[in-house]
């Protein structure tokens, strides 16, 4: 069987809600992800087989956020295009999905992506009013708690579950909010010492009336401290833990990732990045889905035939400090290694509470910065994984031809 290769990986700078990129379809800021990662890969446009994209909410984007993309970057009609929905996983999900159609014979190169525009996503009317609105009012739903936030097995927002494993795993408050706090100050100094300079595309956005270039994540808080996170509500639950300050922010953003055969970095004289070299997918129970990863590296690990030892950077997607956390202290557990040999190989740049987290990008995103750190720091393996509402979890390993 073929051993696959990542020839290309770059990502759009994250915006706020309702910040640089609101006004962008996803279609659109999918496609400068892609073509970035094309032209980083030397990839001609027709030689592509295939472009898969993660998308959580496209309601309203218009059909096919993918093929809109594929078109957009400049892919041939002729090249098929779909979007797929594992949730917070889609953008992983691609990858694996490029994995298993070149393992299977299917295709040779694949592009890889996922978007989300959160800014974009729309309030709806209830179904019936198509039966027609007799009399009285009203009401809009929001798809953006509907359809992207909330627990539909327990009509409950996702960060319920962030506090179902804050209490079950024994995740205080206080480390909750330094752990969010060190995602701060990694993320900004990372930006201040230019590590995200070579996996960002600039986006040219329009603001008034002239034309700018987008090119630096715009949700990392410099000014943030334990004095003011501490002070901060819980937002879930009166007495709980969790809190804006210790969670994930809404945001929009595309990542792109160009998956290659063997056989086809050969053909074509393409430079690898590094090579996949396992993958895995778990499932649990939803109200404590944020501990999904746990499972999902542990299969990925074996399938990969490392250990946890061998890992020189994780990436994992930070929902909630109190899930980041759950894993981190579970995967100790599980494995028979230390808590802090494992937390001080995680995020060294950052996560998802500091960089925010477009749904159906970020499990593509981390991804993309993983292969980034792991080439720059001469690590050899690294991984990547995510936790997916519903009760699931995504991971990937990858190996570094450099280290």
């Amino acid at each position: 069987m073929e051993r696959v290769f990542i020839v290309g990986a770059k990502r759009t700078p994250i915006g706020s809600f309702g910040g640089s990129l609101k006004d962008i379809p996803a279609g659109q800021l999918a496609s400068v992800a892609i073509k970035s990662a094309m032209e980083q890969a030397s990839v001609n446009v027709n030689i592509i087989d295939e472009v898969i994209v993660g998308n959580v909410v496209s309601a309203g984007q218009g059909m096919g956020v993918a093929r809109q993309a594929s078109l957009a970057a400049g892919i041939p009609n002729e090249v098929p295009a779909y979007s797929v929905n594992m949730v917070c996983g889609s953008g992983m999900k691609s990858v694996m999905d490029a994995v298993s159609h070149i393992k299977a014979g299917d295709a040779k190169l694949v592009v890889a992506a996922g978007v989300e525009t959160m800014s974009q996503i729309p309030f709806i009317v209830p179904a019936k009013v198509r039966d027609g609105n007799k009399m009285g009012n009203m009401s809009l739903n929001d798809l953006l708690i509907n359809d992207g936030l909330t627990d539909v097995f327990n009509q409950y927002h996702m960060g319920v579950t962030a506090e179902n494993i804050a209490k079950s795993v024994e995740i205080s408050r206080e480390e909750q909010d330094k752990f969010a706090l060190e995602s701060q100050r990694k993320a900004v100094s990372a930006i201040e010492s230019e590590k995200f300079v070579d996996e960002i595309v600039p986006v040219d956005v329009r603001r008034k009336r002239e034309v700018v270039s987008f090119s630096v994540d715009e949700y990392p808080k410099s000014d943030a401290t334990l004095d003011g996170l501490s002070k901060l509500r819980p937002a879930f639950d009166k007495e709980g833990t969790v809190t804006a300050g210790n969670a994930s922010g809404i945001n929009d953003g595309a990542s792109a990732i160009i998956v290659a055969s063997e056989s086809a970095v050969i053909e074509h004289q393409l430079t690898p990045l590094v090579e996949i070299v396992g993958y895995a997918q778990s499932g649990l129970e939803p109200e404590i889905m944020g501990l999904g990863p746990v499972e999902a590296v542990s299969k990925a690990l074996v399938k990969a035939e490392i250990s946890i030892d061998e890992v020189g950077v994780f990436e994992l997607n930070e929902a909630f400090a109190a899930q980041a956390l759950g894993v981190i202290h579970q995967l100790a557990d599980k494995h028979d290694v230390s808590k802090q040999s494992i937390l001080e190989k995680s995020n060294p740049n950052g996560g998802a509470i500091a960089l925010g987290h477009p749904l159906g990008a970020s499990g593509n995103r981390i991804i993309v910065s993983l292969i980034h750190e792991l080439n720059r720091a001469k690590h050899c393996y690294g991984v990547a994984s995510l936790c997916v509402g519903g009760g699931m979890g995504t991971a990937i390993v990858i190996k570094s031809l450099n280290s």
